[in-house]
């Protein structure tokens, strides 16, 4: 076994495999980006390394700084985590060169399987059944959408090189074929270096199960069961669980069988996962889709329910030891849940979001377990992946476990960050969900039932209870009666103290029941029932939701409003980057017209024109860096035509 490691990664997933590391009495080396300096994953290492600024290009995702970090540490192997270098055949060729031990599969089935279009017909070939779709790599724009028409709308969009979701378009009109292909190409080539893409036939309705493999360098490859990954927004997984309820036991042998010849098929080794698009109708015809040739984000759903440390058996296989079990010495017992907590608005349509980590509570206990790389004082960018944390549960059947999820995600507080926490909770309490009743399209049909952009009046209470106690003199001394905030006054009826405060819009709220005020906590009591929240300076926070509730100020806002009279202001939606500028000032635009992109987190956003108007200010360039609600740019209306 090897003494030192190195792991080529941050967050929770870096924590993660410390946390192994260190059972295993092995010695774990981190590393770090400037941003990164004062990280959990930093602390909880045996020893860290800085290998650069900020920027993923210039840390992260630098070879060359790994390698040297490995060679001053004298770590023996690295562990790529998840992300980043995982499934770059590079960097695995670049370890073995540097006498590095890389712990993953090796080089060449990475590049095998991270190519789409090669691993479709590896597995076809090795009898495993695969999407219809189209072959060839380097396809042009018009192959693409020739090979979309002879297949059929709707057809989905992927790039060959990646995974996660970037990048895929789903599109059922042929008319936009054209647009969907560039954009596709462009956030292909912007997540993995490589714009190639392929087409395949659109399942209507489908599920997406995947199976986990572990395969040793002697020849043993077995799988130990799938997992249900339908709940998905946008192709990204958000609840993983295992088992599935979709299969019984004769369909997951078929497919537990396929994925191991999956596996065989391209000489892999390590802990890997075959993804297949199975039609909720009919379990029994099941497509692959791709390999991830890496530790999947949902690997702890398989550990709860067969009792396998799978970074420990990464770290096994990598050191030269066979699996030493076959296939029928795995069982599975019990059923576990996983909840991905990511940096996002709900309530902003999932924008990514930012700030620091001003107050935190993660579950643990009986049957929950939460993966995290957070801790209070975190600074959240918009530099990296938006997921911060997992919170999983495990019961003896799916119905407890799913209820320990739900309540735990009701205990999880992360104030001072926009989280997905308490729109997940609900999610896991819809009909579908809890019947098991699921396919990846439920998510984005039911978002607007699980998702509210109203503010409770409890909400505007709590903080109006917080800023009156803080208005409230300290005790012991003289008083001046005019600081007591009991609105008497001189000669007249008194009148209760008022705060103006904003959520989303501006409000005027007038305390009007009785509210305590303790430490981290606030309660306050409407129409006979007390609300408990947590809460932290302008943030509170209750079962997984949070408000960030800011004092507003009616008369500057209103001389902001007269400065900017007869144009309309176009803001950042999320904290991020602009990466494209499509007008200048003087330029007449279109209402919907596309006129920036701002990138945060891996993922796009394009804002369009409010109105037919001109350009009449434009404060940001390719490159700017924005924060959240900050002036991009103003388009003045255009002037309505005059019969």
């Amino acid at each position: 076994m090897f003494e030192t490691v190195l792991v080529a990664n941050r967050g929770e997933i870096a924590v993660r495999v410390i946390r192994t590391l260190r059972s295993m009495g092995v010695r774990s080396v981190a590393v770090y980006s400037d941003a990164d300096a004062d990280a959990r994953h930093v602390r909880e290492a045996d020893t860290a390394v800085r290998i650069g600024p900020a920027a993923a290009s210039e840390s992260y995702l630098s070879v060359e700084r790994l390698l040297e970090a490995a060679a001053r540490t004298g770590a023996g192997a690295v562990h790529p985590g998840y992300g980043f270098l995982a499934e770059n055949a590079g960097f695995a060729r670049a370890c073995a060169e540097a006498g590095l031990v890389f712990i993953g599969p090796p080089a060449d089935a990475i590049a095998l399987m991270g190519d789409k279009i090669r691993a479709k017909e590896t597995v076809r070939a090795a009898g495993v059944p695969v999407v219809p779709g189209s072959s060839g790599s380097g396809l042009t724009d018009g192959q693409l959408a020739d090979a979309a028409r002879g297949i059929g709308m709707p057809v989905l969009l992927k790039p060959s090189a990646g995974g996660g979701g970037k990048g895929m378009r789903l599109v059922r009109d042929a008319e936009r074929l054209a647009d969907e292909i560039a954009a596709a190409r462009r956030e292909a080539r912007a997540s993995f270096g490589d714009d190639t893409l392929l087409v395949e036939r659109w399942i209507d309705r489908p599920r997406h199960i995947e199976i986990q493999v572990l395969a040793d360098g002697h020849g043993g490859v077995v799988h130990l069961g799938e997992r249900e990954c339908s709940l998905q927004r946008r192709h990204q997984k958000v609840i993983e669980e295992a088992p599935s309820v979709l299969l019984d036991e004769e369909t997951r042998a078929a497919m537990g069988e396929a994925a191991v010849q999956a596996a065989r098929s391209c000489g892999y080794r390590g802990a890997g996962t075959v993804e297949f698009i199975v039609p909720g109708g009919d379990p029994s015809s099941y497509y692959f889709m791709e390999m991830n040739t890496r530790l999947q984000v949902e690997h702890p759903v398989t550990e709860l329910i067969t009792g396998l440390d799978l970074v420990e058996w990464q770290l096994r296989v990598a050191a030269g030891e066979p699996l030493g079990f076959g296939q029928d010495d795995v069982g599975f017992t019990g059923h576990a849940v996983e909840a991905r907590i990511c940096a996002e608005d709900p309530a902003r349509g999932f924008l990514p979001s930012g700030g620091t980590v001003l107050r935190l509570r993660e579950p643990q206990g009986d049957g929950v377990r939460t993966d995290s790389g957070l801790s209070e004082g975190t600074e959240v960018g918009s530099l990296y992946d938006p997921m911060l944390s997992k919170v999983i549960a495990y019961g003896p059947d799916r119905a407890t476990a799913l209820r320990r999820l739900r309540a735990a995600l009701a205990e999880t507080v992360t104030l001072g960050v926009q989280t997905n926490a308490g729109f997940l909770r609900r999610l896991l309490a819809h009909p579908a969900v809890v019947s098991g009743d699921m396919d990846t399209g439920l998510v984005e049909r039911e978002v607007e039932n699980l998702v509210s952009t109203d503010v409770p009046e409890e909400v505007y209470e709590a903080a109006a209870a917080v800023r009156l106690e803080a208005l409230r003199p300290a005790a012991g001394g003289w008083t001046d009666p005019f600081s007591v905030p009991d609105g008497w006054r001189l000669g007249g009826t008194p009148k209760p103290a008022a705060f103006h405060l904003r959520v989303t819009d501006p409000v005027e709220h007038t305390p009007r029941g009785a509210h305590t005020v303790t430490g981290d906590r606030v309660s306050v009591t409407l129409d006979g029932v007390r609300h408990t929240f947590h809460r932290a300076a302008d943030w509170i926070g209750r079962d997984g939701d949070a408000w960030h509730v800011r004092d507003h100020d009616p008369v500057a806002a209103s001389l902001g409003r007269a400065g900017r009279a007869g144009a309309d202001s176009l803001t950042a939606p999320m904290p991020g980057t602009v990466t494209v500028v499509k007008v200048a000032v003087g330029d007449e635009v279109s209402a919907g017209q596309s006129l920036l992109v701002v990138e945060a987190m891996k993922m796009e956003h394009v804002v369009s024109a409010p109105h037919a108007g001109t350009v009449t200010e434009l404060d940001v360039a390719p490159g700017t860096t924005v924060a959240m609600d900050q002036v991009l740019a103003v388009i003045a209306p255009a002037e309505e035509e005059t019969a």
